[in-house]
């Protein structure tokens, strides 16, 4: 899924990354908890999350994660967009809940990815 169809579907403000909106995602992990992202297959995908500090970024970019959505209405501070654009990752921001944006997601195509047994 393009990542420009991902801020259309769910509303969203493009925070930075403009330029990248014709990326693809394959798949979606939607999560408060940076622990359990690491749990998530590396797979070009998107993070959906309300938690707006720098970590979310790095582990975006461990994740090799090409979009991040803040949920809830949440807006991330001026560093988390600056490290995120230096990373290469879309930022996006969306006043849905979590869940109804992963909903929309999953109902358009875009599936979760898989889990690292551990």
């Amino acid at each position: 899924m393009k990542i420009g169809t991902i801020a259309q579907m769910l509303n969203a403000k493009v925070l930075c990354g403009e330029d990248k909106l014709d990326g693809s995602v394959h798949s979606a992990c939607g999560c408060d908890m940076m622990s359990d992202v690491l749990a998530f297959v590396k797979d070009q995908a998107v993070l959906l999350t309300g938690l707006c500090n720098p970590q979310v970024v790095r582990t975006a970019v461990m994740m090799d994660m090409r979009c991040i959505v803040f949920v809830r209405g949440k807006m991330p501070p001026a560093d988390v967009v600056s490290l995120a654009d230096e990373a290469g990752i879309v930022v996006l921001a969306t006043n849905e809940r979590m869940y109804t944006a992963c909903g929309k997601l999953y109902k358009n195509g875009l599936e979760g990815g898989e889990i690292i047994d551990g």
